[in-house]
């Protein structure tokens, strides 16, 4: 139904996909999606007039001359044409999902296997159905080794996902409360991360690599060839082990291939370090090349990253927030030999019905823990029942800061990226 689509592409080898009227690229091809505020059709002219050589369409009144390709849905086309692409480059492919710190361990396989390899991988969060077929269409021959993330909210999603992507191994980096507004319940979670492990299940042959001490995964992963790691797992089979040997405020930990010094804070990143780990041994990657990957790695995108101002030490960490990665940067601040310690935290959005008791138990849990000063940010967090101080949104925060500025504190700033926390750090 799209082989014109794919005909062209395949021809053109150097031409770009764009779905943004206002980024079109000389010789490109534009693909007219629609959401639920706009309708890109009505922009596929302007997209040809700015540089496009094509423009895909599916309301037949935009088809207004032959470089206008008119099919039944764009999305789907778009799909399906990088499906075939994906075959017809024949790249292996590692598919990453998981609740929390997805992003930073593609990022870091893709950091270890480049030690070897022509790397492809999933730039920012383009993990979406319209980000991971725009990815898929930027391989070419030359790449080896392609990692692919793959995010959901709601059930199905990851299915969709692997069904366009078509994984050879794969990699959940865990399961944890988060979207559950979205996908019903924590099993609505497991269920749809686990959707991977099913496409990887019927093919057979396929690896699957695993955090051993995650009992969530274990409990559906049979039936799959699986390459294991882990910190407390006593697993005979287990490829990776590691350990943390210190966090202040960089995680540095000891692994069968040495010791590693991370510019990535907090305990848990360990993890994400030994997946790593794991899959560049399993292609063949030496473990010197692995640890000086694993060392030069300086995370980005307000992931787990230390920013050090003329007045303050700040902990930035406000891409995303959810109860599991909410309580793994808190647990990791509270052990942090430092002070003073101050916390801003904004809400967790999108938890549904189970929102109030969420932030309930973060707020008991710093309760319990020694942190000097907490601010509160947003609604979910300002229905809570405590003594911290709360504000409304990031501009009461602001306006407090100008008012009284913050001062030698070692601050984590950490929540919902809707919360807008990121706005903060210039202003410390």
């Amino acid at each position: 139904m799209y082989e014109k689509i794919y005909d062209i592409l395949r021809n053109e080898c150097n031409m770009q996909v764009t779905t943004d009227s206002r980024d079109c690229p000389k010789g490109s091809m534009f693909f007219a999606l629609k959401g639920e505020t706009f309708n890109g059709n009505q922009y596929a002219g302007a997209a040809l007039e700015k540089g496009c050589s094509y423009a895909v369409v599916d309301e037949a009144e935009y088809a207004v001359n032959e470089r206008c390709i008119l099919v039944p849905d764009v999305l789907t086309a778009l799909q399906d044409v990088a499906r075939e692409h994906r075959r017809a480059m024949g790249t292996k492919i590692i598919g990453v999902t998981g609740t929390n710190g997805k992003t930073t361990t593609k990022e870091l396989i893709a950091t270890v296997l480049a030690k070897k390899y022509n790397v492809l991988y999933t730039q920012g969060n383009f993990n979406n159905h319209i980000g991971v077929p725009k990815t898929l269409l930027r391989l070419t021959k030359e790449h080896e080794i392609a990692v692919i993330e793959m995010g959901a909210n709601h059930p199905g999603e990851i299915k969709t996902l692997v069904n366009i992507v078509e994984p050879d191994c794969g990699i959940i980096t865990n399961v944890g409360k988060a979207h559950l507004e979205g996908f019903g319940s924590f099993e609505g979670v497991i269920r749809t991360k686990g959707e991977l492990y099913d496409n990887l299940r019927q093919k057979g042959d396929s690896v699957v690599f695993i955090d051993a001490d995650n009992k969530h995964l274990a409990g559906i992963a049979n039936g799959l060839k699986l390459v294991k790691y882990g910190v407390e797992s006593t697993d005979s089979d287990i490829l990776v082990k590691g350990e943390v040997t210190a966090c202040n405020p960089f995680l540095d930990f000891h692994w069968n291939g040495g010791n590693v010094q991370t510019h990535l804070i907090g305990a848990y990143n360990i993890y994400n370090m030994l997946a790593a780990a794991t899959i560049g041994l399993h292609f063949g990657v030496s473990e010197e090349q692995i640890n000086d990957a694993l060392q030069g790695y300086i995370p980005s995108n307000n992931r787990s990253q230390l920013t050090i101002t003329e007045k303050n030490k700040l902990i930035v960490d406000t891409y995303n927030a959810n109860p599991t990665s909410m309580m793994a940067a808190l647990k990791n601040f509270t052990l942090m030999s430092v002070s003073p310690k101050m916390a801003i935290l904004g809400d967790m959005r999108e938890l549904g019905s189970v929102s109030d008791e969420e932030h309930q138990k973060v707020v008991d849990y710093l309760k319990a823990e020694h942190i000097d000063d907490v601010w509160l940010v947003g609604t979910e967090f300002g229905k809570t029942k405590c003594n911290y101080r709360k504000f409304a949104d990031v501009n009461a925060v602001k306006e407090e800061i100008a008012s009284n500025p913050i001062n030698n504190k070692y601050i984590l700033i950490k929540g919902s990226n809707g919360t807008r926390l990121f706005e903060l750090p210039s202003l410390l």
